[in-house]
């Protein structure tokens, strides 16, 4: 009985060493949670929040070789439109929120993440063309302190809230890819690589200048945009969406500003009119939208071959026309045509032959 006693009392201390173990777990949890989370707009406070793994098996990007065609877009997107005004705000960081920039300038500061020097049109992600941080610090007049562990080799910098220029970054440069993979024979876009561009006056009453800061890479970046929730309707307040969201869903509204060409040429250079510029534009929208579309040929049992070309039983190539019903319906009216050239050469030679008489 003292037996049975002791061992009920042993299995009582055990579980409750338990659950004030799990408790504890769940507090801590808590408590690192709202540390990463305060606000204070410090690298380590925005960085230091726990990153989704991603399944690159799944993700995997295709190789250049995989690619049957690839078309390379450069967009801005103004922050002063309603529809991208989910990356400007909030101007201020608190309560754990903060916009884009202050995110990837926190994780540059920390040397989570690697950025890359501004080269218009001839952008390079080699070891040669890596952001020396401090530089581009001091080039922006961005205040800042030497971060825990400092060295030459590992530079790490604090940079304080009221010190991130995050209210003059009013515009991004992205780079867009439309990819048709030969894998599985769909069109695929997505981000390249964000810029930050910032708008600065250098004297009262002038009109800011344009600076691009850096390209990230967006695939350094985002494990830490599929962490932040952001809402991205003015008619729905509740944060249902995260960064990656906004941009794998292509939510922006980005103007296109120059495509890759052998040239480096953009578009204000190709196109100086600004009508033309804008017809420029809207025809290469309209052209990635529809050519996914174009490149699949509709099941001929809908009588909707959209081949050029038919391949006859000779083996001779056949010009014939967008859709075999149009071709179908052309015959019918050649044929018709010809019944009634006969009918009327008929009647006309019956008319002649009754004059005769």
């Amino acid at each position: 009985m003292k037996y049975k006693k002791l061992l009920i009392a042993l299995i009582s201390v055990f579980c409750l060493a338990s659950d004030m173990y799990c408790q504890e777990s769940r507090s801590s949890g808590i408590r690192r949670e709202n540390r990463n989370n305060n606000g204070t707009g410090s690298a380590s406070s925005i960085t230091g929040t726990s990153r989704r793994n991603i399944d690159r098996s799944k993700t995997r990007q295709a190789e250049d070789s995989e690619l049957a065609w690839m078309k390379v877009v450069y967009r801005q997107l103004d922050l002063t439109k309603a529809q991208n005004a989910a990356l400007y705000f909030p101007e201020e960081g608190s309560d754990g929120d903060y916009n884009l920039f202050r995110l990837m300038l926190s994780l540059l500061a920390s040397g989570e993440i690697d950025a890359y020097e501004y080269l218009d049109g001839r952008e390079s992600y080699a070891e040669d063309n890596k952001l020396k941080v401090k530089d581009m610090l001091d080039r922006f007049q961005i205040y800042y302190t030497e971060g825990k562990g400092y060295s030459e080799k590992h530079q790490v910098f604090n940079i304080e809230e009221i010190d991130m220029p995050s209210n003059e970054i009013l515009t991004y440069y992205i780079i867009e890819r439309w990819e048709l993979d030969r894998r599985d024979t769909r069109m695929h876009r997505r981000i390249e690589a964000i810029c930050p561009v910032m708008h600065r006056s250098e004297e009262f009453g002038y009109e800011a200048v344009k600076y691009p800061m850096f390209w990230m890479r967006y695939e350094d970046l985002r494990p830490y945009l599929t962490d932040k929730l952001i809402f991205t309707d003015d008619d729905n307040n509740a944060p249902t969406s995260t960064f990656d969201d906004y941009f794998t869903l292509g939510l922006y509204d980005g103007e296109i500003y120059k495509t890759r060409n052998l040239r480096n040429k953009s578009m204000m250079e190709l196109y100086p009119d600004p009508e033309e510029r804008k017809r420029a534009q809207d025809s290469i929208d309209n052209r990635l939208a529809s050519f996914e579309r174009n490149i699949w040929v509709p099941d001929i049992n809908d009588n909707e071959i959209t081949a050029n070309e038919t391949i006859g039983q000779s083996g001779e190539k056949k010009n014939s026309g967008s859709r075999g019903s149009i071709n179908r319906s052309s015959s019918k009216k050649k044929a018709d045509k010809r019944v009634a050239s006969r009918r009327s050469q008929s009647s006309a030679t019956r008319s002649v032959r009754s004059r005769k008489e």
